[in-house]
């Protein structure tokens, strides 16, 4: 009976462990998650810097995006910009690849050099937590709502906060993400 009760202990100690990142997590930076490469990366280290999220997908009418998000990094990655891909699958199973599929193709097509991560759900069940935070309600009022498609963009600025949101449409070289981009840039 105490070796069962120590059993159940030590499993609540971890669980309570594991949801602890989602459930104080203050900022979309607050979480770490897969590299394209498998190794965890913990987004804090983007924090102080601006960064911009987008879900993407090898196989969608917005692909091509992923030359717009290289320039955008880029030019103002030396200025504190970080881009960071999420591949999804969530819409018209347009990104159906493995990680190491995903990875080959966006460097040898796009010539990617910005972090890409591993495959992660942006909707619906099975959600990754920064997800989760970035369309919730509760953590994002002002800019909450579920990811409509591929190439939808999140801006977080230097607070650590969402500061902007753009459909997938918009791509990520227009006057509305740049002029965004520069604002935030500017704050120090």
């Amino acid at each position: 009976m105490v070796k069962l009760f120590a059993v159940a202990s030590l499993f609540a100690l971890f669980a309570t462990a594991a949801g602890a990142q989602a459930a104080d997590a203050k900022s979309p930076l607050d979480y770490t998650l897969n590299g394209i490469d498998g190794k965890p990366v913990d987004l804090s280290k983007y924090k102080g810097q601006v960064v911009l999220v987008v879900n993407v997908a090898s196989k969608c009418g917005n692909t091509p995006q992923y030359k717009g998000l290289e320039e955008v990094y880029k030019k103002y990655n030396d200025k504190g910009l970080a881009v960071l891909g999420f591949p999804a699958n969530e819409f018209g199973a347009q990104e159906p690849g493995s990680d190491q599929e995903i990875a080959d193709f966006c460097k040898s097509t796009y010539k990617v050099d910005f972090p890409m991560f591993s495959k992660v759900v942006v909707k619906g069940a099975g959600i990754t937590p920064l997800y989760k935070h970035l369309t919730s309600k509760e953590s994002n009022p002002q800019f909450a709502g579920d990811v409509t498609w591929n190439f939808e963009k999140f801006l977080i600025g230097r607070n650590g906060q969402v500061v902007a949101r753009f459909s997938p449409k918009t791509k990520p070289e227009s006057d509305e993400v740049t002029k965004a981009i520069e604002t935030e840039l500017a704050k120090k």
